[in-house]
């Protein structure tokens, strides 16, 4: 199975459905992503702050896939936020990889209180333009921090991951990206399972002979995201890949989008500072 592409804004296709690993112990890791690259995986999702990179790298290795055929993204931790801390963050992660280059970087946290990440975003574009990094972006950017640091900097994000599922829908930070031209990718797409029982998601994935969790995966590709699923569950990795054989209706979307009760299970970005 091919998964869709979203072509980000530098005209870099990226995979629309991924494989997450948070908080995945490092020597849990390697089997989980060698059984999702198994599966058809071909997008892996890690950050300096898992402790996992090696762990990915090993499994990357291992698996005799060609690296172009691969989208490898890592994410720069609030402790690297600035210039030179964030040029030897992004040495380590690529050196604990195994990698001679990134598809995808990202700055995790803005952690506003530190007000450094304009510095940490010019070297994310010194690591672009030494083509050491397919694309740069950001995680957990509300759409302050996001026009801030398109004002004051050179390379608009292609990417701002940020925690969104139906019961956060994140729309005011979908549509300041949009307007920038930005891709939304979502962390934590099932709410850490806390929306698999819901009866509305229970009737639709019934309706499609699917499950709850695929049917919530469903929504966020017609909704036209990038989504990184985690399990290190053999028989969830196969099913969170499972989402090209059935297609939501419009109703069954909108069923889906009203869950929406600012529902954050995470840290809100204004807050955070690591």
């Amino acid at each position: 199975m091919t998964v869709p592409t979203i072509t980000l804004n530098n005209g870099l296709p990226m995979p629309q459905l991924g494989y997450g690993v948070f908080m995945v112990p490092d020597e849990e890791t390697t089997a989980a992503v060698a059984e999702a690259l198994r599966v058809g995986y071909r997008s892996i999702d890690t950050a300096a702050v898992y402790g996992n990179e090696a762990g990915v790298g090993r499994a990357i290795a291992e698996s005799g896939i060609a690296r172009e055929d691969l989208f490898v993204t890592s994410k720069l931790w609030v402790a690297d936020l600035g210039y030179d801390a964030a040029l030897a963050a992004f040495d380590t992660t690529l050196a604990k990889l195994g990698l001679d280059y990134l598809d995808l970087y990202l700055i995790h946290w803005p952690a506003p209180a530190t007000d450094a990440y304009i510095e940490a975003w010019r070297a994310l574009e010194t690591l672009y333009r030494d083509g050491r990094v397919r694309a740069i972006g950001v995680s957990n950017f509300q759409p302050k921090h996001l026009s801030r640091l398109i004002a004051e900097t050179e390379i608009v994000p292609a990417v701002n991951q940020v925690e969104l599922h139906p019961a956060l829908g994140n729309r005011e930070v979908s549509e300041a990206n949009a307007a920038a031209g930005v891709v939304t990718e979502a962390w934590s797409p099932l709410a850490h399972g806390e929306l698999l029982s819901d009866p509305s998601v229970a009737e639709i994935a019934s309706a499609h002979g699917v499950s709850p969790a695929q049917a919530i995966l469903r929504w966020h590709l017609q909704s036209g995201r990038v989504v990184i699923p985690k399990s290190v569950t053999p028989s969830r990795i196969a099913e969170n890949f499972d989402l090209f054989g059935f297609e939501l209706t419009d109703t069954e979307l909108a069923a889906i989008d009203a869950l929406d009760r600012d529902g954050r299970t995470g840290p809100h970005p204004d807050q955070f500072n690591g």
